[in-house]
This record gives C-alpha cells, structure tokens and sequence, in this order.
C-alpha cells in the first residue's frame, strides 16, 4: 500500500487518514473484547486506556501497511 496520496474524485487523501479510520475500527473491537473477556474491571482510568490502546494500534497499522 504504502505511504503514498490517495486521489478520490481529485481530492488528494492522506494514507494516515484511512490508516487512522482502520485503528479506530480495530480498536473498538479490541474494546469490545476487553469488555466481553472482563478485563474492563481492572482498568483504572478508561479514556486514557482507550486513548493508549488508539495510538498503539494506530502506531502498528502504520508500521504493517505503510511499507
């Protein structure tokens, strides 16, 4: 895929924005199965979890799908 500008009907797109629209995705569903596998209560501080679990997510899309 690489780390290249996207043309959707002439506008240019960044690859970090789909990138970040896949980490976002990825995300919820790790949170759901957070949630489903009870690990939820031992989170202490929920948004900064989540805010965390984004960056880290989004940190390992772009190293998997920006080479």
């Amino acid at each position: 895929m690489g780390l290249r500008e996207w043309a959707l009907g002439g506008v240019l797109l960044s690859p970090l924005l789909i990138y970040a629209m896949l980490a976002l995705l990825l995300t919820g569903l790790l949170r759901l199965g957070v949630q489903r596998a009870g690990l939820a209560r031992w989170i202490w501080h929920e948004a900064l979890f989540d805010c965390a679990l984004y960056v880290c997510v989004l940190a390992a899309v772009v190293a998997v799908l920006g080479q």
